[in-house]
């Protein structure tokens, strides 16, 4: 399954947020989009599922125009995981991940025996079927997280969008995650696109890096074409430099201090 995005930008009222951004990926891949607060990272993944519709350009899933199709459709093919999930409800983990199943479903229709395996096995990959019976707002954040991503997982997608998938998590639990993804990526062969601020993490976890500023796309490549001591500089005031970790036998990004106001 292919994406591509062609010269999409957005615009809330009359200020330009994502502004004439094309690239493509495919599935198996783990992309990582990456720029400070503001580059409109997260307003280019409301537009992938057209949560959002672009001003101008348009996104493709699997060749077809994702404006011929309805959301419902959309949510056949994509999974999204937010950067929160707090609910007011009392859901349980069950309920939240049977949720996924919602688009596969008719108005008023229950769900059937094969939904119910899904789920069970969605619960499975993602560790959570422990958690079933358990309400939400009584998990920690890293179960809870996982929940979302077990959601997702029940839609059966081709492609994951994840917004901050490690916000607000401990370290453990954000390479619990990012371990989790990168093996669902490889397995379920999933396009995953995550947006992230955590520059090591994205070294580590992904294939390719997007780097945004100012709702435009600075770089995009490899993880060492992207993350250049210039462009980390350029984008995100830092100086910086990525190198090879054997101990995780993967890249690593060491950051050396911030760039003072006035310096390019």
């Amino acid at each position: 399954m292919k994406l591509s995005v062609q010269g999409v930008s957005f615009c809330y009222r009359s200020e330009d947020v994502v502004n004439d951004v094309s690239f493509d990926a495919t599935e198996g891949q783990i992309v990582g989009i990456l720029g400070p607060n503001g580059s409109g990272k997260t307003t280019l993944l409301k537009c992938l599922n057209r949560v959002l519709s672009p001003k101008k350009g348009t996104v493709f899933i699997g060749g077809v125009d994702n404006r011929e199709r309805t959301r419902k459709q959309i949510a056949r093919q994509i999974g999204v995981v937010p950067q929160s999930a707090n609910s007011s409800f009392p859901f349980t983990a069950l309920d939240i991940v049977m949720m996924g199943r919602n688009p596969e479903l008719e108005r008023f229709e229950r769900e059937k025996e094969s939904d119910l395996q899904i789920v069970s096995n969605a619960m499975k990959m993602t560790n959570t079927s422990f958690l079933a019976d358990r309400p939400m707002d009584q998990l920690s954040g890293g179960e809870r997280q996982r929940v979302i991503i077990a959601r997702a997982l029940a839609q059966r997608p081709q492609i994951m969008l994840l917004d901050e998938p490690t916000l607000h998590l401990d370290v453990n639990h954000q390479i619990e995650i990012l371990d989790l993804i990168s093996r669902l990526a490889r397995e379920e062969r999933m396009l995953v696109i995550i947006v992230t601020h955590d520059l090591s993490l994205a070294a580590r976890y992904c294939d390719r890096i997007i780097l945004m500023r100012k709702g435009r796309i600075v770089s995009a490549g490899d993880v060492t074409q992207a993350l250049t001591r210039e462009n980390m500089a350029n984008v995100f005031s830092i100086d910086a430099t990525i190198y090879y970790d054997e101990r995780i036998g993967t890249h690593n990004v060491a950051v050396i201090g911030a760039i003072r106001e006035g310096r390019e």
